[in-house]
């Protein structure tokens, strides 16, 4: 206990809590003017896998139930830590600990093809019914746009996640007639919503058996699976050109050793003309490493990139950077949504895996919240074009209203390319 026993009275520092030992003794740590979060360890081992590893052994004791929260909730408990190890230059122990995550995740992010395959399966080929269970009706799974106005983490989801799809198509200045290509398609929602606002064909691709499932169910339910496809393919072996090419929420599973590959591919993919939007999870501390809880039971081969990671790639790409906007805070209300419903579907979850599974799946919400809201997590949208001129020189057009597709404007038949056949 004495090794948990320095970390935690090093690291807290607002606030406090109570850590009861597996014998029963009662340690205090941090500010007695606040109530104090209450947690038991039930057996000896616990505190020392969590002063050694924090991630991964807070992360695994609180699944294995040998971790449990008595006062307040998991969030109390996450909420605490995140206000203490914020990302601040004058908070050492932060950057103590992330430093020793650098170096063991380097072997997780190599992403070959074979293993983006397993990678993307570990996590999207899970029980279709649990993402309908928390996600919103377009099956959303990347951070809504809380647009002002809108009451922050209170507002409403499907609302936040219909004005994310609406911001994105406008940045894709997008025409009837234009061939798009979604890289990283998930359920397909961003596809649909390109075509019915633009009548563009839409090719997706993914390499989740199960999304690929549901997205051409829901094209063929509305009529449009002749024009917004999806196909089970790792980008790397797209062949283009593309008018516009999107890609949400898919760079954070590339992998350092592969980012010039992906704007290099992106930039072989895209028309002479041709618009990217590249929306991912990003950090604003530059190289970092993912948690090792995450990695192992989440995201294996994932990694938030920092901008300065991803611009001398783009460069090399010979593509033009012509918008970069940061979202701060959105994906930490997005994920509040997320974790509320899972709450409110307890039941149901628990019935489809177990009570260690919902453990597992509310730290995981709970604690990614708490990187945007408390550490250095951002989103990034990179706007990206071969040419200088292939986007107006200023922001007014993100103003406009949302086109309205007039019903002649369709395009009524594919134009033969091998992009339109797939």
């Amino acid at each position: 206990m004495w090794l948990l026993s320095r970390l935690l009275s090093r690291a807290i520092r607002h606030g406090a809590i109570d850590v009861t030992d597996h014998r029963g003794k009662v340690h205090q740590y941090g500010d007695r003017t606040e109530t104090p979060v209450r947690v038991r360890l039930t057996d000896r081992s616990t505190a020392r896998r969590i002063a050694t590893n924090p991630a991964l052994g807070a992360g695994e004791a609180f699944m294995d139930g040998r971790l449990i929260v008595e006062s307040g909730d998991i969030m109390d408990l996450l909420d605490l830590v995140g206000r203490n190890l914020t990302w601040d230059r004058s908070n050492a122990l932060r950057v103590s600990l992330w430093n020793q995550q650098r170096m063991a995740a380097r072997w997780d992010e190599l992403n070959a093809k074979a293993r983006s395959r397993r990678n993307v399966a570990h996590h999207y080929d899970l029980d279709d019914k649990l993402y309908d269970l928390f996600l919103d009706a377009e099956r959303q799974y990347s951070c809504a746009y809380f647009r002002p106005g809108n009451d922050g983490p209170d507002s409403d989801l499907e609302l936040a996640q219909r004005d994310k799809l609406d911001h994105i198509a406008k940045k894709l200045l997008l025409k009837p007639g234009m061939r798009v290509l979604d890289i990283g398609c998930g359920w397909g929602g961003m596809a649909r919503h390109i075509h019915k606002v633009s009548g563009a064909e839409v090719l997706g691709v993914t390499l989740s058996e199960e999304q690929l499932k549901y997205a051409r169910a829901r094209a063929a339910e509305m009529g449009i699976a002749d024009k917004v496809r999806y196909e089970l393919i790792d980008y790397r072996d797209v062949k283009g050109p593309f008018d516009r090419i999107v890609s949400v929420g898919m760079f954070e599973h590339v992998g350092r050793p592969n980012y010039f590959t992906y704007f290099d591919k992106v930039g072989e993919l895209l028309a002479e003309d041709g618009v990217a939007l590249i929306h991912t999870i990003g950090r604003s501390s530059g190289k970092g490493a993912t948690d090792p809880w995450t990695a192992k039971y989440i995201f294996p081969g994932g990694y938030t990139p920092a901008l300065s990671e991803m611009m001398p790639h783009i460069e090399r790409a010979f593509l033009w950077v012509d918008d970069v906007e940061v979202w701060r805070l959105h994906y930490g209300y997005t994920l509040l949504h997320w974790l509320k419903r899972c709450r409110e579907k307890k039941a149901e979850i628990v019935a489809l895996y177990d009570e260690r599974f919902f453990r597992m799946w509310e730290f995981y919400l709970g604690g990614a919240a708490n990187a945007f809201l408390f550490d250095d997590h951002v989103v990034f949208q990179l706007q990206l074009s071969r040419k200088r001129d292939a986007v107006p020189i200023t922001r007014e057009y993100l103003a406009a209203p949302p086109p309205v597709l007039q019903r002649n404007s369709m395009p009524s038949t594919t134009d033969g390319s091998e992009a339109s056949r797939r």
